[in-house]
């Protein structure tokens, strides 16, 4: 949803699924998703690119191989917004939505430098409020400073102040409703967007002014 409100206000939008629990394609309603080939399984792509062949020993590997052209070359279209399931850092014009797994562990302090924001997505739970603290300690002690909180399937505003109790100092960038229609959605393998109700479409799209507002002003 928010790769699509991006998309919607005229930005060039990548979205990459970095989480082994690969959905991000599905989600967003692209036919036959398990068609799409993970770039880390193109050991051919890597060998060219790096110069070394994955899973030997030895060989001069490239710190810095060309990639520029895998975006175009290996992502698919979905409604204005391209998908690669990959890591990939693109130029600073283009909005990049990453999709990770709940830690910061297959990041480093290098790639940080390239990060403009991290979005804490958390529902209202004792589980979800403590991975949430893990991973701000985790982008501390890297260095990732801009960092926001996401309330997710919030049904009540018993809810929203359930997580500013409990993650007291953190500045949450908006609280998204819980959707039936997504939730529905997903179990007809419809893209979420054809099920999503106006009130959560219009908090993804404050969602979107609130990040771009922090990052004009950074």
């Amino acid at each position: 949803l928010l790769a699509t409100a991006l998309c919607n206000t005229g930005r060039k939008v990548v979205a990459i699924d970095a989480d082994p629990n690969v959905c991000l394609a599905a989600c967003m309603g692209y036919p036959n998703p398990e068609s799409i080939r993970p770039l880390v399984e193109i050991k051919e792509l890597i060998e060219e690119r790096t110069g070394v062949k994955p899973g030997t020993i030895g060989g001069m590997f490239r710190l810095n191989p060309f990639v520029e052209d895998i975006p175009d070359k290996y992502s698919v279209k979905i409604a204005g917004v391209r998908a690669l399931v990959s890591h990939l850092l693109v130029e600073a014009d283009v909005a990049l939505v990453l999709d990770m797994e709940a830690g910061l562990e297959h990041l480093s302090r290098g790639t940080v430098k390239a990060v403009d924001a991290l979005l804490v997505v958390t529902e209202p739970s004792l589980r979800g409020v403590e991975t949430a603290r893990r991973i701000k300690k985790l982008a501390g002690d890297i260095g990732l400073k801009k960092l926001y909180g996401v309330g997710t399937k919030i049904r009540s505003r018993t809810d929203e102040d359930f997580l500013r109790d409990t993650l007291p100092g953190w500045e949450f960038a908006g609280y998204l409703p819980y959707d039936e229609g997504i939730r529905k959605a997903d179990m007809e393998g419809r893209s979420v967007m054809n099920g999503a109700g106006k009130e959560i479409i219009d908090a993804v799209q404050r969602l979107a002014k609130f990040i771009a507002g922090r990052l004009t002003k950074a």
